[in-house]
Parts: structure tokens; sequence; C-alpha cells
């Protein structure tokens, strides 16, 4: 796939002697080209990152070069803090642990199970080396600290490998071209009464994960990074978290991801690869998200739930970076959000390959994004995949309003790829839907096209490309529109772009000319889809007699998942007058024969 990176659509030229070899040079002035514009400069910056119906997602933890850089006003960045003792730690695999530098006496030892307790006003350093596979470290203290994991292994059999108590911020730093292993047991009877200790490494405050060195952490009874603060990641990290028994990286008022590789795998039932209660904010970096876990009934919310690789609490930021998320288990989604999710750039890709459970207790259903408030897209690439069969295997789901107002977005599912519980926006970028058993696009309200390359393929009788709620209406105001499914949706007369409808067969090439003038071509899915199509876009005039020719042959131009600019047109089998109005009169939700102006049929 080659996808269109420029923002105006160029028109293809026809070739009514079928003769190839004059070539093609993708001159304006060849054939009488004119050109068609699709919508606003929202549209530019199209990336070739590969096809919705199959890339991969894997784990990799391949380091990134990755430009780290201070902010002299951000207290999480720990260039910004002044330490005033460094104490060093080092485990030993047969014997105790020692210390060196603790002047103060913070640090108790009894094996290789370490207690530090900073009473004093000093700012510490803790180094921690060696290996263990019976010990643990863990901190006391009013103050924050820096935590250094400089080729320490600890295995906790009994609880955290990483207990820290104190409420103020600690950095957790993995000191540069050093590998580090944590783990902990499948009980945590090391527990004291009164504390917390819900992670294989945990903390009360804040953890910020810097340095370039290398950590994995192995938790088999709780979550395996945990905060009752917020986490955050800076450049320069790469960190595994393979969790069977609980969350991977969870921080309770927020968990911010601005740089590094994170690789994150979970197995338990229900269990998220990240959550919050708060936000969960990704700004750069490379996350990669792997749950396998099944569902479960949850007494309290008198619901199913299952696993998720990002779950929050209030909203889901993407501003950066580049997060794969893969889900394989019944009812699996790639990104929960009880609140909104906002995607203003980066580079997303998310399969769910499970079903839905649904019985008289309740259901879950796999999706790819979900909101139970609003989706707004302002940039980056989304490519979503719920290959998983059976209803509410859907891509993007909104319970609130949908807007999408750049980037690229494609959807590829079993359910409706794009749905909306409000009003569905489109002011621009490029959005590929495609659903094999539903609607592609989905309004339960109003539904505005107007701007962007839009291509909706739903399936057949009754479900169509793009569709508005029963007694709601769909309006075409801008852009470049082809929608195709078994029936065609109403488009509103107050519509200020025109629209021509046909019936085509499944798996044809089409050309779409003014005249001798080509617009445009598009090949129709091959399957699972409806014959009903509707084109719009800005060169078309209501009122207005245009030429579909079928059975054509496209050379040359760009692509966009079958939509083709910038080509030659073959003379093809068959062609039919089609005239352009600005209403479409379908049937309300899906069904039903086309009409509205004068349709063609091939």
């Amino acid at each position: 796939m080659t996808m269109a990176s420029v923002l105006g659509l160029t028109s293809c030229s026809t070739d009514d002697t079928n003769d190839w070899s004059s070539g093609y040079s993708g001159s304006s002035t060849d054939n009488n080209q004119t050109s068609a514009t699709t919508g606003s400069d929202a549209n530019e910056g199209v990336s070739t990152s590969g096809d919705v119906t199959s890339f991969t997602v894997s784990l990799d933890r391949t380091p990134l070069s990755e430009s780290i850089a201070t902010d002299p006003a951000d207290d999480d960045f720990i260039e910004n803090t002044t330490f005033d003792e460094t104490i060093t730690i080092t485990f030993s695999p047969t014997g105790s642990a020692t210390v060196s530098g603790d002047t103060a006496g913070y640090v108790a030892i009894s094996g290789n199970d370490v207690v530090a307790t900073n009473t004093g006003d000093h700012v510490v350093r803790y180094i921690l080396k060696g290996t263990t596979r019976d010990g643990f470290f863990k901190l006391y203290s009013q103050r924050k600290q820096a935590i250094v994991l400089s080729g320490a292994n600890i295995t906790n059999p009994d609880g955290a490998a990483i207990n820290n108590q104190s409420k103020k911020r600690t950095f957790l730093v993995l000191d540069d071209g050093t590998t580090n292993e944590l783990a902990d047991g499948t009980s945590y009877t090391d527990a004291t009464d009164g504390e917390d200790m819900k992670a294989c490494l945990f903390s009360e405050g804040q953890l910020v994960f810097s340095g370039t060195g290398a950590l994995t952490v192995s938790a088999n009874c709780k979550a395996g990074i945990r905060s009752d603060d917020y986490v955050r990641l800076m450049p320069g990290v790469n960190i595994l978290v393979e969790a069977t028994s609980g969350n991977g990286l969870r921080g309770n008022d927020k968990v911010q991801i601005s740089g590094g590789v994170l690789n994150i795998s979970v197995s338990g039932t229900a269990d998220k690869g990240i959550s919050s209660d708060g936000t969960v904010q990704i700004d750069g970096g490379r996350t990669t998200i792997v749950t396998t876990g099944g569902y479960e009934y949850d007494d309290d919310d008198q619901d199913y739930s299952a696993c998720a690789g990002i779950k929050a609490d209030t909203a889901v930021v993407i501003s950066g970076g580049e997060l794969n998320i893969r889900s394989t288990g019944t009812g699996g989604k790639g990104i929960s959000s009880d609140g909104t999710v906002t995607i203003n750039d980066g580079l997303l890709r998310i399969v769910t390959e499970g079903k839905r459970q649904k019985d008289s207790r309740g259901s879950t259903s796999p999706k790819g994004i979900k909101a139970d408030g609003d989706i707004t897209i302002n940039g980056g690439q989304t490519q979503v995949r719920c290959q998983g069969q059976g209803d509410g295997s859907e891509g993007i789901e909104s319970k609130g309003v949908m807007t999408i107002n750049s980037g690229t977005v494609e959807s590829y599912c079993y359910d409706d790829a794009i749905n909306s519980a409000k009003d569905l926006y489109i002011y621009g970028g490029y959005v590929y839907a495609r659903a094999t058993k539903n609607d592609a696009i989905d309004s339960n309200r109003n539904l505005y096209l107007n701007g962007g390359v839009v291509i909706a393929e739903g399936a057949g009788q009754p479900e169509c490309g793009i569709d508005a709620a029963e007694g709601y209406t769909a309006y075409v105001n801008g852009g470049t529109v082809v929608a195709i499914g078994g029936g065609l949706q109403q488009v509103s007369s107050q519509s200020s772009q025109a629209s021509i409808v046909a019936n085509v067969s499944m798996g044809s090439t089409i050309g779409l000319l003014s005249g001798t003038t080509a617009l445009l071509g598009y090949t129709t899915p091959a399957s699972n889809s409806g014959t009903a199509l509707m084109i719009s876009a800005p060169s078309l005039s209501s009122g207005s007699t245009y030429t579909l020719r079928t059975g054509c042959t496209l050379t040359g131009g760009t692509s966009f998942y079958g939509l083709t600019t910038g080509c030659v047109i073959g003379q093809g089998t068959q062609s039919v007058d089609v005239t352009a109005s600005n209403a479409v009169n379908g049937s309300m939700g899906g069904g039903g024969m086309m009409g509205g102006g004068h349709g063609g049929r091939f």
C-alpha cells in the first residue's frame, strides 16, 4: 500500500485508446488533467507504515536513538537534584550484602535483606549492585532520593524486590551500560502490617525512571511496577515487565512515558498492561504491550472484565512516540478509558484477537480503542484491527462525541470499524474504515463529513459504508468520500458538497470522469461487502452529469486503500452516466435501494 502524501488529490488521466506505451509522467498537463482538492491542510503528512490488515505486534527491546535534553523547570529530571550522600549496597549470591559510604548509619543488613531508613535531611543516592536469590531492598525516607541499579539482580521469593515506603519523589536510575533484573515470589509473606507492598517494584511516592541501562521485571504475584502516586519514564530507559498475576505498570495518579523502550507482557485474567486511576500520557519512546489473559466476572461492577493494553479512569493522551498493543483474550481491548482519548501525534498499532463474552449477567467485547467519553484525533497514524469474529468486535468506539481533525486513521474490523454514540465529525486527515459484518462508520446521532479523505467500506444488506442513526442526519460538506455497503445512508440536501451514487460489483475497478477528464479511480472490496456506492468530491457539482467506467485499469498515481489518484484510466468494459446531487435518498440505518440524483448500475 502506498498512501497519498499531499494535500490535493490529483485527478487521474483517461486513456481512451488503451495504449500504455506513452507512459505516465505525473504532469498536471497530461491528457487534460485537472486537480481535485480534498480538504484542509490537515491532510498532509500521511505515512507509509504498512497495511492495517497485516501489521504485527511483538515485544521489541531494540534500543532507540533518542536525544535526552533536560528541563531546568521540571523536577522529574534528576539533573536538577543535588545529592548529599552516596551509599553503595552490594548483594551477594552466597553470603551477606555489604554497604559502603553509609556515614550516617542509615542501612541495616540481615543476609541480603537490606533496609535503609533516612532519618536525617540528606538527599541520598543508593547504588544497588550484585546478585541475590533471597533478598530485597526496602526504603524509608522523608526526603527524595535516587535508587541506582548498576548491575543489580534481586529476587525476593517472599515479596517485593524493591519496596519503597517513601512518599517523596524517587529517581530509579538504570546505570548506563548495565543490565538489571528484579523478581518477586508467588506470595508476599514479607509484608509488614500497615504497609503496602503491591508490586515487584513498589513505591509509595512518585517514581521516575531514567538512565540508559536495561531492566527486566518478573512479577509472579502482583503488579510488575507500581506507584501509589505517579510513574514516569524518561528517554533512554529500556524496561521489560513480565507479569503473570497482576498489571504490568501502574501509577495510581498518572503514568507518563516521555521516552525510552517499554515492553510489557501480562498473562493474568483481566489484567492490564498499563493502568491508572488518572491519566496515561505517552509523549515519546516505543511502548509495546501484549496481553494474553482471559476475562472474569466483577462482583463489584456486576459485569464482566477483560484485559486491556492501556486502562485509564480519566484520560488517555498520546502526543508522540510509538505504541503497539496486542490483546488475544476474550473481550480484550487495546486502549480503554473511562473518560476521554486524545491522539495528537505518534504511531499506534493495535490488534485484538478475542471474541465477545455475553450472557444473562453481562458482557465484555473486544475493542481497539474505547472511551466512555469523547475521542479526538488531531494527528499521527492510528491503525486498529479487531479480527475476532462476532458482535462487538469494534475498532474505535466513543460513548461521547468523536472528532477526527487530522492524521491517518485505519480501522479494519468484524463489527463497526468507527462508532460514536453521539455526533461524529471528520474535518481532515485520511480515514479508512472497513467492517466485514456491519457499518464501516457509524454515528448514533448526526454524522458530519467536512473534509479529508474518507473511505468507508461496510458489509452487505442492511449495512452501510456510512450510517447516521434513525431520526438523525448525515451531512457531506467537504473532502473526498467513498462509501460502499449493502445500502446507502440518506445524506441531507443541506450538505454543501455533491455526491454521485451507483450499484457496482464487488472486486471491480471503476473510474470517475467529468467528460474526458478523469477525477479518480477506486477498486471495490472483493468480498464481504455491499454494492451500493457513493462518491463525493469537491470537484462534483450538483446537477452535473459524470461518467462511471467499470472494468478499467488504473496505472500510476498514488493510492490509499483502493482510492487512486494521479493515474491513467484504461477504457474499461462498461460506462454509465450519473448525475451529482447534494442529497442522497437512501434508507436510514442501512438497507433499501439507493437513490438521489440519477444513479448508475453496472
